[in-house]
């Protein structure tokens, strides 16, 4: 297998994981970070991320003891390619199980049954909302193109556990959707967590966990700060979440 192809490089996550990335691509951000940081340890877990790009979160949730061996799913064949790649040059080929497929079409057989947690950093734009960029990878990664929030969620239900929880990073002006397609498919929103760029300005980013048949009732963490007001100096609070990919409250279970 080789590790780079052209239009490809290879950046350094930090002291534990390289990533390939195609530089036509969505490259890794603080969204992917923040979800691989609302993980909760659970070494002995088994995970599934749907829509899994080029593996980063799935890598860190290895790398960071979050689950003993983790299943990627995505349906772009060239960017399938791209993390299983990336699990061989990180040396975790035998803990991520790469999967191209599409997510609408993925049932608990597909990866050697039900699995302890789903997380997932899905498109966050309507086919209808926002201009389309003219790269088809960039525009499967922004928009619904290949299963709207609904889908995810009703994926999520059909691989998990029973008392399996599904973690999701989302757009906060998508929040009434994405509640909606979570209870929809017996999915109880248990945790919500705001992100803002500083104490300014109104939230850019949201991380929520749910429950396959939980009981009713939600916890609003306290909002996640980035930035100091007025400067592009990290918060302490996000320096510490940087360092250790953990928020707290996120023990193992």
């Amino acid at each position: 297998m080789d590790m780079i192809n052209k239009n490809e490089r290879i950046n350094k996550i930090n002291e534990d994981l390289s990533l390939i990335e195609d530089k036509d691509s969505l490259t890794f951000g603080t969204d992917a970070y923040l979800l691989s940081a609302f993980l909760p340890v659970r070494q002995s877990k088994v995970g599934l991320e749907l829509g899994c790009g080029s593996g980063v979160i799935s890598l860190l949730a290895l790398t960071k003891k979050k689950c003993s061996r983790v299943y990627g799913i995505e349906v772009q064949p060239a960017i399938a390619d791209i993390a299983k790649r990336n699990a061989e040059l990180n040396a975790l080929g035998d803990k991520l199980f790469v999967i191209c497929k599409d997510l609408r079409e993925v049932r608990a057989n597909d990866i050697d049954g039900e699995v302890d947690f789903v997380f997932s950093n899905p498109p966050y734009m309507k086919m209808d909302s926002g201009k389309l960029n003219q790269n088809e990878q960039k525009n499967a990664s922004r928009h619904e193109i290949f299963g709207e929030i609904n889908d995810f969620c009703a994926c999520a239900k059909r691989v998990l556990k029973h008392g399996g929880d599904f973690y999701v990073v989302y757009r906060p002006d998508r929040l009434a959707d994405l509640i909606f397609a979570l209870k929809s498919n017996n999915l109880e929103p248990k945790r919500l967590q705001f992100i803002h760029k500083n104490t300014h300005t109104p939230p850019s980013l949201l991380l929520i966990s749910a429950k396959l048949g939980g009981k009713s009732g939600m916890t609003i963490e306290k909002p996640i700060y980035i930035y100091k007001d007025d400067t592009n100096e990290y918060t302490s609070e996000f320096a510490k979440i940087y360092e250790e990919c953990k928020l707290g409250g996120q023990d193992e279970k």
